[in-house]
């Protein structure tokens, strides 16, 4: 009982802090003539800014021959524009005080800059610059296609779970292209051609195929001086052509087994089938998820790592402009073979879709879901992040402050009821990736 208080407290303390910092009625908005659209909050209590630019092109766009774009521009648009030349695009900001990262999804690709509030004109021109005028110099091509050449390898053999996880997908759709890697086939990496990527980027990196999200010690009237000044003169391009391909509805389990020799021991993703992020039963999936694989607590660390049957165990889900797939994963323990790790992570799953969840365990779980939304709101970086994230997946930002009565409200029978529509035998993908035998 102290625990329970304790934590209605803890969440009831950062629901106060992420109130008293953010409110939907401080957010402003503004769309430029070209189509591009801002999301600016003014945050004063620290001297800093940044700037999240989403860009709606993510692997999804990509079609065979040319798997892998989405995220070698997220190379290029580092490597010369117009007027600031390779790698002075991080050297300028830098020299501002600023910092910058990026990255890539099934769905989206996403720049993100922090600097100090008063660098805010220089990253405007940086960034209007490299839209406008990105050099696709075919020497920085060669040595960019060899860079991710180098990175799709290294990722593959690093990582158990990433090799697996792309054997899964590629057996999981059959038609849908979230059925490829986001760093894409070696084959087509090797094969683009200059027109394939001129094509590519003026189809996706049009300013109205953006959202802009800048949160920080700004001026709402400033930022929209400032991107109608830098941005606005940008041509608007006809939307990118949707992507049409609707993937079929499952009918049996699928397998995928994978040996690698230096694997020292088992792993297993069981990987099933979602709706869209913007689904009504979008919360209930996520309490789901976390329910079942986030942290000591969670179900599948008791039964299968304090069992000693595996060493971790992680539950995750694709957000998503399509459906696409909810994966639960564990890494078995020394002389647990692949059978027996599985049988025990799926009858889990069946004891949740029989027995249901007590009220108290969903409320332990809210509660961990509503912490971690108010502790990322408490930050500009993760208000900008999320902000921007709502605005394109569950159609506009106002979600965001919705999100919390979302949660508040599921009911025992809400998580029972999407375990048993969706964690079927029929819908799910299960992989396993071994040591080879001698």
């Amino acid at each position: 009982m102290k625990w329970k208080v304790l934590a209605a407290s803890i969440v009831l303390g950062l629901a106060a802090t992420a109130q008293a910092a953010v409110s939907a009625d401080q957010v402003q908005t503004f769309t430029l003539a070209n189509g591009m659209k801002f999301i600016v909050l003014e945050s004063h209590s620290i001297p800093n800014a940044n700037m999240y630019t989403f860009w709606k092109v993510g692997s999804r766009n990509e079609a065979p021959g040319i798997t892998g774009l989405s995220h070698f521009f997220e190379h290029m648009m580092f490597n010369g524009s117009k007027n600031f030349g390779p790698k002075m695009f991080d050297r300028t900001m830098e020299a501002k005080g600023g910092s910058n990262n990026a990255y890539t999804s099934t769905d989206l690709t996403v720049y993100q800059d922090w600097f100090p509030a008063s660098s805010l004109e220089t990253i405007f021109t940086l960034e209007s610059d490299r839209i406008a005028h990105l050099s696709i110099d075919p020497k920085m091509v060669a040595s960019e296609r060899g860079v991710v050449l180098s990175e799709r390898s290294t990722g593959r053999e690093n990582s158990n779970f990433r090799l697996l996880w792309e054997e899964i997908t590629s057996v999981a759709f059959t038609a849908h292209p979230y059925q490829w890697s986001v760093i894409g086939h070696e084959s087509d990496i090797k094969a683009w051609t200059q027109q394939d990527l001129e094509n590519y980027f003026r189809t996706y990196y049009a300013p109205n195929n953006a959202v802009a999200v800048i949160v920080g010690d700004v001026k709402a009237d400033e930022v929209k001086k400032l991107a109608t000044k830098y941005f606005g003169a940008i041509p608007k391009r006809a939307l990118p052509p949707a992507v049409r391909t609707v993937e079929p509805p499952q009918t049996g389990e699928k397998r995928v087994f994978v040996t690698k020799a230096s694997a020292t021991s088992a792993n297993l993703i069981v990987a099933y089938k979602i709706p869209k992020a913007d689904d009504p039963d979008y919360y209930a999936l996520d309490v789901l998820q976390t329910l079942m694989g986030s942290g000591k607590t969670s179900r599948l660390y008791k039964a299968l790592v304090e069992n000693q049957l595996a060493t971790q165990v992680s539950a995750s889900g694709m957000e998503g402009f399509d459906p696409g797939l909810m994966s639960l994963s564990a890494v078995a323990s020394a002389k647990v073979d692949p059978g027996t790790l599985e049988k025990a992570l799926l009858a889990e799953v069946d004891k949740l879709i029989k027995d249901g969840v007590s009220a108290e365990e969903l409320q332990k779980v809210k509660n961990q879901r509503l912490v971690n939304l108010y502790r990322e709101q408490e930050t500009i970086n993760g208000k900008a992040q999320q902000l921007g994230l709502h605005e394109v997946f569950f159609g506009g930002y106002q979600k965001m402050f919705d999100a919390p009565a979302a949660y508040e409200k599921l009911t025992p029978a809400d998580i029972q009821k999407v375990a048993a529509k969706y964690l079927k035998k029929s819908q799910r993908t299960v992989g396993v990736l071994a040591a080879k035998e001698d």
